[in-house]
């Protein structure tokens, strides 16, 4: 951890909503006009995309049908670590990106100078800017340790938000993203959970033990067979239970005051409507940068 570069690692699994945090995050830096580095997670698999298919058949044949994006095995925990480390102290690293769409393709051929980049594929690794106020990562191995091999990111990380809503919810939110935004069918996106789950118990889920500050959604709604759902659960449909691991110095009084609606159901635990959860994140995250920022300046 540091002081002088301090790492935030926002993490949560495929679909969790670790995009609304991040969206929070940018309203903070702008407000604060707060520098920050930002590393995509998705950045930092092992495999590109016909690399990961060759390998999942690869594994199929021999009788392991589990291997997925969330393990070890198609990405760079030991990466993930160096990356944290580097940064906190020396203020600097490299960061590559995925290509996930042409019109990203586009992007990046132009920025790298080159024509070959296309959907599916790694950009060349280059330095980060310089002179940035922190490192800002956000993906699904923020905190990622794989004992076997010695990693453990989450030690290198100053500040790490989980966002984690309860399961159903979150294979909800999973089905109808991958539908509308990449058009595969339900029964295609069960068949990935399914593959996914031994590493999303081994991998995913134990980060979430080691954050600082988790965002739960639960819906208020029946969503007991996730896979038949019709649609994702409104935010006025649910609340958002917000765990602090240290209660120490938490000003829940003010957060009480300041969120129309709120509640605390144990003496780290906030609950929210969950159409404030924006609105929650930013008063939640926005002292807690500015401390982050006195505290290197010191």
């Amino acid at each position: 951890m540091s002081r002088k570069h301090p790492v935030i690692a926002v993490t949560g699994s495929s679909g969790a909503g670790t995009t609304t945090v991040k969206r929070a995050f940018e309203n903070i830096f702008r407000r604060e006009k707060i520098s920050a580095a930002v590393v995509e997670g998705d950045s930092l698999h092992s495999l590109d995309r016909m690399a990961f298919r060759a390998a999942a058949a690869e594994a199929a044949k021999g009788g392991n049908h589990s291997f997925s994006h969330f393990g070890p095995d198609a990405n760079h925990f030991e990466k993930i670590e160096e990356m944290f480390k580097q940064y906190g102290d020396t203020g600097m690293c490299k960061r590559r990106y995925y290509v996930h769409s042409d019109s990203e393709a586009t992007d990046h051929n132009k920025h790298f100078n080159l024509t070959d980049l296309k959907p599916g594929v790694f950009t060349p690794w280059e330095d980060i800017e310089k002179d940035t106020d922190l490192l800002f990562y956000e993906g699904l191995h923020g905190l990622a340790m794989n004992e076997a091999k010695g990693v453990d990111a989450g030690k290198y990380v100053d500040l790490g938000i989980g966002v984690v809503p309860v399961v159903n919810l979150e294979w909800i939110q999973k089905i109808h993203r991958d539908k509308a935004e990449r058009g595969y069918s339900a029964e295609a996106t069960v068949d990935t959970i399914l593959r996914r789950m031994p590493d999303y118990i081994k991998y995913i889920t134990p980060q979430f033990s080691r954050t600082h500050i988790n965002f739960q959604r639960v819906a208020t709604v029946d969503t007991s067979n996730p896979f038949i759902a019709r649609d994702i659960p409104t935010p006025d449909e649910s609340f958002v239970v917000i765990r602090f691991r240290d209660p120490k110095g938490v000003d829940f009084p003010y957060y009480l005051q300041m969120i129309p609606n709120s509640f605390m159901s144990r003496a780290n635990t906030l609950v929210v409507p969950g159409g404030k959860m924006s609105h929650a994140m930013e008063i939640i995250l926005s002292p807690v940068m500015h401390d982050m920022i006195q505290n290197k300046k010191k």
